[in-house]
């Protein structure tokens, strides 16, 4: 009963409802993707913080998936690369392989503060640095870690549902 509640509070949550703002290109890849978005999700190097919050966001709570996003296990079916982390400098080489092997046009993510300026690891000794640095972003989702209304809809403004 008590899960019913918090789904039925969630849909209608303005948050989840109302759209984000996007950044110009974002607008040309969500109608590429037409309410579909599958992602490849590659950990740099993080604390794992990002990867609960991505686990939430395919639980019943927030199911994703029922706006069309999806969790996809190789780069080469997948319509976006969703990098959490700062770049370590053993990661550095693997996320530039699987952005390479990501078909075109490619379109990454960076979730999280750690992902996105390196956050509390940066300038230490073992981080390459923020994904940007190793490969272009083209969406931010800001946080540490994001909550999961955040990322739920920043992706789907990305998939265009």
């Amino acid at each position: 009963m008590r899960l019913r509640t918090l789904v039925r509070r969630w849909r209608t949550h303005p948050a989840a409802i109302a759209p984000v703002e996007s950044p110009p290109g974002i607008r040309e890849a969500a109608a590429r993707h037409r309410g579909s978005l599958q992602l490849r999700h590659v950990d740099a190097g993080s604390c794992n913080g990002c990867e609960l919050e991505i686990a939430s966001i395919f639980s019943p709570v927030y199911d994703a998936e029922r706006f069309g996003i999806r969790l996809e296990a190789s780069p080469r079916h997948a319509d976006a690369l969703l990098v959490t982390g700062p770049v370590t400098r053993n990661m550095a080489g693997p996320l530039r392989k699987t952005f390479d092997a990501l078909a075109e046009p490619r379109v990454v993510v960076a979730l999280g503060d750690c992902a996105r300026n390196c956050g509390a690891f940066a300038g230490a000794y073992g981080v390459e640095g923020a994904v940007g640095d190793v490969v272009p972003v083209d969406l931010e989702i800001p946080g540490c870690p994001p909550a999961p209304e955040a990322i739920v809809a920043a992706l789907r403004n990305l998939a265009g549902s």
